[in-house]
């Protein structure tokens, strides 16, 4: 499928792009010139591993591994923009495309990830590395190419290698599947709001369900979406249990129907291929593979921590029933708690016990302001400024695109943010970028992306955000940071490209700037009358960020469990998903009242590839390591204390995967973290009454 050159000419994504700062000109991008592109960056790629592979000279870490580093620049570059496209504006052409390009993605990494000759070369280096005088990043590079091999298989037998392929393969068409298929039910379902399905839903959920309803092509009608921006706030303000029971069993079915998107076949046999993966590599489970090459080490370790907040948590939440079922019968209410129930009623009770709801707060919580508030703190602790650009091609029109500028004034970074959720989108929120920083040849300044599911506003009115929203804004702005300040020469040991039990720091740690008074006082201003955040409203807020963190936990923490489960027990044993999902939350003594923050059909992070794969816990474990880390600024009396937030760019924002993850938290914290920090933040160390 190799082009001739005029066709290649004529492919944007197979030319130098002469946009400003060499950015993707989307616009010109059409879904046909991806599969030709790639069939370029393909050849292209394994010309120079060949070459590199039989370079007659005598491996060194240039000649190898440096080599390695510099391979792969055309297949890195169309891989961004389509996987950006996939995600963020699919459409039926370029998922098709993808079903296309998963497989062969598969088929052109597993030669290289397995080549025998290339990794006897690398392991020649490995096992000299102390005598061959690498600088500290040189040394990590070497380490985690070496590690990065092995655990790819290149060390095993032909017969072993050829099964390895197969199964790589089929995997990532898995993947692919089960991705599609939950866009497939989230794009399928809506459910329209007549003006008699509205009782206690506030102005500006309407406006936004006008919005969305707008985005499908139903102007003048209102609707709820399986978007959770869309879900949780119907929830919490709907006083009709019978919407409400509707809207949750959608959410929580969502390929889980028994239709064309139904996803339990594909996670049958994802995890049957994940655990021979393991076996073929000499583990005795997947969780043992893919926790080995983490910070947490075994699956015992994971699941020791997440019991320890299990327990209090669940404590936390079987209280909060209690109290729950006591204000139903209060209101004269004759029926038990359910899973529909929960949020509204856990905000009834938090009006009454914090004097605070989300409603109250969120017209002060502008999208706007909030972006501005996070570009301040990151102004405030770093140095960098963000200039919006009106000159940088975008791939929808609703994204905005800023220029980062570092302390010295010169270029650092773009910021690209498409926050507003519509159908071409998969759900939940996320950091990517279209170029990685490096240093190797030239300084390349890196094109970061966040990509959110917020509510629009309706008829040109802002967007607002719930505390949830807000939080989720600065966590994937944390993400963000961690790109753009990315200060390292390597382009694999780039930004966020560290363990995945490491990689979630930066971005909860940046979520504790977002709820501190010295910031909402100055950001969270009433979209209409631009007043301030009254004192009282805010100190009403703060105290209430602890309430229902029993639910919270508790949702989270089962997922986490769960995951952990399915990837340690023999895959013979979920055969039947909905039945193993059920007996692990008898097993744990799950509240019925609180469904998984993810159901097993549902779950990107570890079925829709395997980046979270029995790694879900990993929010968790750097919660311990946040916490502890935001510590440092309350100790230091400044939430902007300049030494502070040196150490911390330097160790940790910075660095990129060039440390240890372990020696980089040490380097900023002066010791390792302290575990109770994450259970007094989230108020679990008192006892259920005294919450």
């Amino acid at each position: 499928m190799s082009e001739t050159s005029a066709d290649a000419h004529a492919n944007p994504l197979l030319k130098a792009w002469q946009t400003p700062l060499e950015t993707p000109p989307f616009a010109e991008i059409k879904p046909e010139h991806f599969l030709p592109a790639f069939e370029q960056a393909f050849a292209d790629h394994s010309a120079e591993v060949a070459a590199i592979t039989h370079d007659p000279a005598l491996p060194d870490f240039d000649n190898t591994i440096t080599a390695l580093e510099r391979s792969g620049k055309l297949l890195s570059k169309v891989s961004a923009v389509f996987y950006d496209l996939v995600s963020a504006d699919s459409s039926p052409a370029i998922l098709e495309i993808d079903k296309e390009v998963s497989p062969r993605m598969a088929r052109h990494w597993n030669p290289i990830m397995m080549n025998a000759v290339l990794f006897g070369r690398i392991a020649m280096l490995h096992e000299k590395r102390a005598s061959l005088g690498l600088t500290g990043e040189q040394m990590r590079l070497l380490e985690r190419t070496y590690t990065r091999f092995r655990r790819s298989g290149a060390g095993l037998d032909d017969a072993a290698k050829a099964r390895m392929a197969a199964i790589n393969e089929r995997l990532a068409q898995l993947g692919t599947s089960f991705s599609h298929h939950l866009l497939g039910d989230e794009q399928e379902w809506f459910m329209e709001l007549g003006e008699g399905d509205r009782a206690g839903l506030s102005d500006t959920f309407v406006a936004a369900a006008k919005a969305a309803a707008e985005e499908r092509g139903k102007p003048g009608k209102a609707i709820v979406t399986l978007s959770r921006s869309s879900v949780e706030p119907f929830l919490q303000s709907s006083s009709r249990r019978d919407l409400r029971e509707k809207v949750y069993k959608a959410f929580t079915a969502r390929g889980d129907n028994g239709n064309a998107n139904d996803n339990n076949a594909t996670i049958v046999e994802i995890l049957s291929l994940r655990e021979e993966t393991a076996k073929i590599l000499g583990f005795p489970t997947y969780a043992a593979y893919r926790l080995e090459d983490s910070m947490a080490k075994t699956p015992e370790a994971v699941r020791g921590l997440l019991e320890r907040v299990w327990k209090p948590a669940r404590a936390r939440a079987l209280a909060d029933r209690d109290a729950l079922q006591a204000l139903i019968a209060e209101e004269g209410g004759n029926f038990t708690l359910a899973a529909w129930d929960w949020r509204y009623y856990a905000e009834k009770l938090r009006q009454r016990r914090a004097n605070f709801d989300d409603s109250a707060i969120k017209p002060y919580l502008v999208l706007d302001h909030m972006i501005e508030a996070a570009f301040d703190c990151a102004t405030r602790l770093f140095g960098v400024t963000f200039v919006e650009r009106k000159d940088v091609p975008v791939w929808h029109p609703d994204v905005r695109v800023w220029e980062v500028k570092g302390r010295d004034g010169r270029h650092k970074a773009l910021f690209y943010g498409d926050y507003f959720a519509r159908p071409s989108k998969r759900s939940g929120a996320w950091m990517t970028s279209l170029r990685d920083q490096q240093k190797l040849d030239g300084d390349v300044a890196p094109l970061v992306i966040n990509v959110c599911n917020f509510a629009k506003g309706a008829d040109g009115a802002p967007s607002l955000l719930s505390p949830d929203d807000a939080r989720t804004l600065f966590h994937e702005f944390g993400h963000g940071l961690h790109g753009m300040l990315s200060d390292v020469t390597y382009p694999s040991l780039s930004g966020t490209s560290v363990f995945t039990d490491f990689v979630e720091l930066p971005s909860q740690l940046y979520e504790h700037w977002q709820e501190r008074p010295e910031v909402l006082q100055r950001f969270a201003r009433h979209y209409q009358t631009g007043e301030a955040l009254p004192d009282d409203l805010l100190k009403r807020f703060l105290a209430a960020r602890k309430f229902n963190q029993g639910f919270a936990t508790v949702e989270f923490v089962s997922s986490a469990l769960v995951d952990l489960e399915f990837h340690t027990q023999p895959a013979a044993a979920s055969r039947d998903v909905r039945a193993f999902e059920q007996k692990e939350l008898e097993k744990i003594g799950m509240p019925a009242e609180i469904s998984l923050r993810h159901r097993p059909t549902q779950f990107g992070h570890i079925f829709s590839g395997d980046h979270y794969a029995s790694g879900y816990y990993s929010y968790m474990w750097s919660e311990v390591m946040d916490a502890d880390a935001f510590g440092a600024f309350e100790e230091a009396g400044d939430i902007f204390d300049p030494a502070t937030a040196k150490r911390l760019h330097d160790d940790i924002y910075s660095s990129g995967g060039s440390r240890d993850p372990e020696e980089a938290y040490v380097a900023f914290r002066g010791r390792e973290p302290e575990p109770d920090a994450l259970l007094r933040r989230r108020g679990l160390l008192e006892t259920p009454e005294a919450a």
